[in-house]
């Protein structure tokens, strides 16, 4: 791989170093004097060579509705002797591996008059969200930032699941879009999310009836290839025809150490699928199909296919209904939460988180198993784990649910809790802490959403 191509897997700006994109792939270009330039074009390129040798950090997002059973949602001590709530049972064999985050939140969500849908879609940007019908407007999410700016190294920019399906109705006159999407690619457009696991397969593996596998990327953007070659200067566009023989080259060269079963640099821990294709057919039995999305994240992320994902374990305002469980009857997701104190309501809320809870403690687990050469899936991941409401009974935004885990390839500690209660309302900016992750995965902004500061200590 030349250097020029190394360069354009590590550069963070694209104006002159711009994307052309097409089919679902984005191709990196070189430096064009024609483009017009920006400030972050001058900052620092990572080392290509160093940048290759070692697996990528990935990032996932595992959501769950309505918040938690407050009294049972605590964790004190360190490491090994940390001592955590019921709601967080599962995680008992991993405390090691995670942080215990308390009292951060988005503050336009705190402020919202909706106690529901003006406090989810703002998950993952902190941005105020539209009370007005006619304008679905929240704000781009943090995801999507990255897949932005860091997508075209993979095949698929990043992946956006679910178990429920996205909603179109109204509730308390806003839109259940708002309840279905924690990923949203602009102001105005969400990321819609896929609920079919062949589907996610398909899009990781490819099944001859999509995009096919084996065509060159060049010939799947050349209709924008053709576009830009007309914006561009004489000089750009001979250099333009230099990149794409030079693509053209790297092609082969990966094809055929393909063959060989070799790469340069860091090489994958899976060449092919260890997991049979799903059916077609959605997974009518909820355990089963949140298990069976989770496999598929760490398929994804074990072929290098996408370092960034979202997974929605089910809608805000969950119609969900949780009677596969032991001891849980009669009500849905969104009855037990809003439990008024019941006693028996709040024992069968516990066992929702519990299971909530369990699907994370199963992510962490298949993480942790797989080697990359020294280190683990997990220790060059970060997993976060989070609600948008605390308190789900009394809609409380004024602090999130968090826990984080993985090392972030080694720029995490975890095993420790980071309480932020009493640091004050600028300290406990949800979007500072997305500021530090995005930094971690290689995309560094002077601000995010309300936040133009990193997570002290994180």
């Amino acid at each position: 791989m030349t250097t020029s191509t190394q360069s354009s897997f590590v550069r963070h700006a694209i104006s002159r170093r711009t994307f052309l994109r097409g089919a679902g792939v984005s191709l990196a270009l070189p430096w064009l004097e024609s483009l017009p330039v920006r400030a972050a074009d001058t900052g620092k390129i990572a080392s290509a060579p160093a940048a290759l040798s070692k697996p990528p950090v990935r990032f996932a997002c595992l959501y769950f509705s309505n918040g938690v059973e407050p009294i049972h949602w605590w964790a004190k001590g360190s490491g090994a002797d940390m001592e955590i709530g019921p709601g967080l049972k599962p995680m008992e064999p991993f405390r090691e591996d995670m942080i215990f985050l308390r009292g951060l939140y988005n503050q336009q969500a705190a402020a919202h008059r909706s106690p529901h849908l003006g406090r989810i879609p703002n998950l993952l940007s902190g941005a105020w969200v539209s009370t007005e019908q006619s304008d679905i407007r929240v704000g781009k999410t943090m995801d999507q930032v990255m897949a932005r700016e860091i997508g075209g190294q993979t095949p698929v920019p990043s992946l956006i699941l679910g178990i429920e399906p996205t909603e179109l109705r109204l509730e308390d006159g806003l839109s259940m879009l708002y309840g279905s999407c924690i990923s949203w690619a602009g102001d105005t457009k969400p990321a819609m999310k896929e609920i079919y696991p062949a589907r996610v397969f398909d899009l990781l593996v490819g099944d001859g009836k999509g995009r096919q596998l084996d065509r060159s990327i060049l010939d799947q953007v050349l209709e924008d290839a053709k576009i830009l070659k007309g914006k561009v200067g004489r000089a750009d566009r001979g250099k333009l025809e230099e990149y794409f023989e030079s693509i053209r080259d790297v092609e082969t060269r990966i094809e055929r150490a393909s063959r060989e079963e070799r790469l340069e640099g860091w090489r994958p821990s899976l060449a092919k699928p260890d997991m049979a294709r799903p059916a077609d057919q959605l997974p009518q039995i909820v355990p089963d199909h949140m298990k069976l999305m989770l496999d598929l994240i760490v398929l994804a992320f074990q072929m290098d296919k996408t370092r960034i994902v979202t997974c929605m374990l089910n809608n805000d305002l969950s119609q969900m209904n949780f009677g596969f469980l032991e001891g849980v009857q009669g009500s849905l997701h969104l009855d037990l939460t809003h439990n008024g104190r019941d006693p028996k309501r709040e024992a069968m809320y516990l066992k929702t988180n519990q299971f909530h809870t369990e699907q994370f403690a199963y992510l962490i687990a298949r993480m942790k198993e797989i080697d990359e050469g020294g280190s683990s899936l997990l220790d060059n991941s970060m997993l976060m784990f989070c609600s948008n409401l605390f308190d789900g009974d009394r809609h409380q935004a004024d602090h999130m649910p968090i826990l984080l885990a993985g090392r972030g390839g080694g720029t995490l500690k975890p095993g420790r809790i980071l309480d932020y209660m009493d640091d004050g309302d600028d300290n406990r900016r949800a979007c500072s802490l997305y500021l530090s992750l995005m930094d971690r995965m290689g995309v560094t902004l002077p601000q995010f959403g309300d936040a133009n500061r990193r997570l002290a200590n994180i």
